[in-house]
């Protein structure tokens, strides 16, 4: 990794502790956001570099929209709320429409079964950055070694993947998926369907040339291989169509209260990354007396997004093991339900309580969790945040109907 892009690495915190003080930090520049935000520069200081830490919830997007209120008019800090606000309207457009999750999961193997070997080989010249246009190879290698992209630089990528190239999205989004810190299912999937044509009937997003050089650092572009396959009178949307039904289901039914018939019982907490700040959550009051997290073996992911996720579930189950006085491990496992139950036989748990996972990866390990474990006398206890209650019913269409909606309450609750 070069020295430039560990500095970059080197800038997104893993702890809470970490993630509070560089929030504290970068909030002075808040009021220059909304006009800075779309320019890509090294160490990207006009954005937050947040979003691992909000992905895995070190932080909540409502605290952070609290501490913005306390400090600022909302006028001034409105397009950073908007952007925070963004994750949960992904997270709740996916849950109302699973079907595009389970989708997008069965098309990436079968694309790598059945491509021409010919774009296969075009999918690993794009990923490794030899693509022969300088400033996207630039983006993939940075993306590979830090873990991370510029929201701008994302959209350009992913348009020059899938407009100028021609290559599947579905493989494009595994690519970041894979090496992203801060990807979960709904941001990462979904912004690459908007990009290809498919989130927004009708409208696609395309990179232009003049767009990369108004708002790319300029010592990046020195090199201007490959630009004129970026021109703006060159690059078109390519048609993509599919046939799934984006009609919204019904939310998953899960109470934001904890059962009133848990007194007494052993519990124990599952961590997981999707949310590891149970603290700050109505599980606070419950006395568990385990807690214990499960890591997937390793499998696709890039070392460097599992030593992240490694290193943020420890910093949460440090912090479980404070709060609730009790043993807090994680331990690999290839097959999570049977490790549920062994736990739960070993710690004689009456039941296993948590906070609810959304669509995706972690979700799909759990197949029939609560049947296996009510098999054998045990409890299977999902509780829903309040804040995520609120916010992912309102889904239901558009981003700017969902932000109208909770726009109107502006105490960040």
């Amino acid at each position: 990794m070069s020295n430039k892009m560990t500095e970059t690495a080197s800038k997104f915190p893993s702890t809470r502790e970490r993630s509070l003080r560089s929030w504290q930090d970068w909030r002075p520049q808040a009021l220059n956001y909304g006009r800075m935000r779309n320019h890509v520069v090294l160490g990207h200081p006009h954005v937050t570099r947040l979003s691992p830490s909000i992905r895995h919830r070190l932080l909540l997007g409502d605290e952070l929209i609290r501490d913005l209120l306390a400090e600022f008019e909302w006028g001034t800090v409105e397009k950073l709320i908007q952007e925070i606000r963004w994750r949960d309207y992904w997270k709740g457009w996916l849950e109302l429409r699973p079907q595009v999750w389970a989708r997008y999961r069965q098309e990436v193997p079968w694309l790598r079964e059945t491509l021409a070997e010919s774009m296969v080989a075009e999918v690993r010249r794009v990923e490794e950055g030899r693509s022969g246009v300088a400033i996207m190879d630039r983006f993939a290698r940075e993306l590979v070694e830090t873990g991370y992209l510029h929201n701008h630089a994302r959209m350009w990528f992913a348009s020059f993947w899938i407009h100028v190239r021609g290559l599947p999205w579905q493989l494009g989004a595994d690519f970041f998926h894979r090496h992203l810190l801060d990807a979960d299912a709904a941001s990462n999937t979904l912004s690459w369907r908007w990009v290809a044509g498919l989130q927004t009937k009708g409208k696609t997003y395309l990179v232009r040339r003049s767009n990369v050089e108004s708002y790319c650092a300029r010592e990046w572009l020195v090199d201007e291989t490959g630009m004129e396959e970026l021109a703006d009178e060159v690059v078109c949307a390519r048609v993509i169509t599919e046939d799934l039904d984006l009609s919204p289901q019904e939310l998953r039914e899960i109470s934001t209260d904890l059962p009133e018939n848990v007194t007494g019982l052993r519990l124990g907490l599952w961590l997981h990354e999707e949310d590891l700040l149970p603290e700050a959550s109505v599980l606070a009051s419950l006395p568990f007396v385990s807690v214990r997290a499960f890591l997937n073996e390793p499998g696709d992911e890039s070392a460097l997004r599992r030593r992240y996720t490694e290193t943020a579930l420890a910093d949460g189950l440090t912090r479980a093991a404070e709060v609730w006085g009790c043993e807090a491990l994680s331990v690999p496992t290839a097959a999570l339900n049977e490790s549920m139950v062994e736990w739960a036989a070993a710690e004689k748990l009456d039941g296993i309580v948590t906070l609810a996972p959304f669509v995706g990866p972690v979700r799909d390990r759990l197949p029939g969790i609560e049947s296996i474990l009510a098999a054998r006398g045990i409890r299977w206890i999902e509780v829903r945040r309040v804040e995520d209650a609120r916010l992912l019913p309102k889904a239901r269409r558009g981003f700017f109907p969902f932000w109208q909606e909770v726009s109107r309450d502006r105490t960040g609750r």
